[in-house]
């Protein structure tokens, strides 16, 4: 089956770095937007979507909702 996912140093070597940190506080700040502007609900198992893929341009133009499925399938979309 392969070998197991080492998570902690996967961690250490991209996760915790400054860049990433920033990255993963602006797909955040983007989810609890919509969460209240009532695009979204916990649990409808969608995706908040950046169209021109920088995860801190939190502008409504660039931001979508969209299906899991379409956001993280292999064809992603620009």
């Amino acid at each position: 089956m392969g070998t197991k996912r080492n998570y902690k140093k996967e961690y250490s070597e991209y996760h915790s770095k400054a860049d990433q940190k920033k990255n993963r506080a602006g797909r955040n700040k983007a989810r609890r937007t919509a969460l209240a502007n009532g695009k979204v609900t916990k649990g409808d198992k969608k995706d908040v979507h950046h169209k021109d893929g920088n995860p801190r341009n939190n502008k409504s133009s660039n931001v979508t909702v969209v299906s899991r499925k379409k956001n993280r399938g292999k064809y992603r979309f620009a």
